[in-house]
């Protein structure tokens, strides 16, 4: 399906309006996976054209996404990664876990941004961070694109790799992510340690339901958690 290649529209725009020079996009990968970190990255690309058929990671096949991270990465002005872990995700909640993950990645950057165009409507990041969300960013942005791009596949290496001493779960093929064999593997082996114990998917599982973790406010009440998901899909 055809697709407008990102620009540098919002950059220009935070540029003439904040005086900001140094922008980097920000996009996360792994927000509804029911194992794995989340990750998100930051990427400063500058104004320069970015490489042919850069768009939402989504929209790209596996090949061409792995073929254009690798060109990115050397083609970026700068980037950096940041993940939060199962465990940081079950005790902090998912938009929490984002922030975390996403203060790591600025913070790597060799050079602080003086604004961040952030993919989706929710803006996570907050103070002292001068943000500027954009619905879709990461096929309307080409600093949002490149960093989508970037975090997909480092995620998906990631898992890959956690997936060797768990071959059963299918991690370098879901990612982590709700599928038929994910789910057999779960409810004939439970969760790894690489499993959100928070998650929705451990209702289903009542062998498996007295390992999962509950977050309570101070008040006692308990909070719904963004993104997860059950054996529903």
């Amino acid at each position: 399906m055809p697709y407008e290649p990102p620009t540098h529209t919002v950059e220009r725009s935070l540029r003439a309006t904040t005086g900001a020079k140094v922008i980097a996009g920000v996009d996360e990968v792994g927000r509804g996976a029911w194992a794995g970190p989340v990750t998100v990255c930051a990427a400063i690309t500058g104004l320069r054209r970015p490489p042919e058929g850069l768009t939402d990671s989504k929209l790209l096949t596996i090949k061409r996404r792995t073929e254009l991270a690798e060109i990115l990465r050397s083609w970026v002005t700068a980037y950096a990664l940041g993940h939060a872990s199962p465990g940081e995700i079950d005790d902090l909640g998912m938009t929490a876990a984002l922030r975390l993950a996403a203060v790591r990645a600025l913070g790597a950057l060799p050079v602080r941004p003086d604004a961040v165009i952030l993919d989706g409507k929710h803006d996570y990041l907050g103070a002292p961070w001068k943000v500027r969300t954009v619905i879709k960013g990461d096929r309307s942005c080409v600093a949002v694109a490149a960093a989508s791009v970037i975090a997909k596949v480092q995620r998906d290496k990631m898992m890959a790799e956690l997936g060797i001493d768990h071959a059963d779960f299918g991690f370098a093929d879901n990612a982590g992510y709700p599928s038929p064999v994910h789910k057999a593997a779960l409810e004939e082996r439970g969760p790894t340690p690489y499993h959100r114990l928070s998650w929705a998917y451990l209702d289903a599982l009542p062998q498996w339901r007295h390992l999962k973790k509950v977050r309570s406010r101070a008040d006692g009440s308990v909070p719904e958690i963004e993104g997860q998901l059950g054996f529903d899909f």
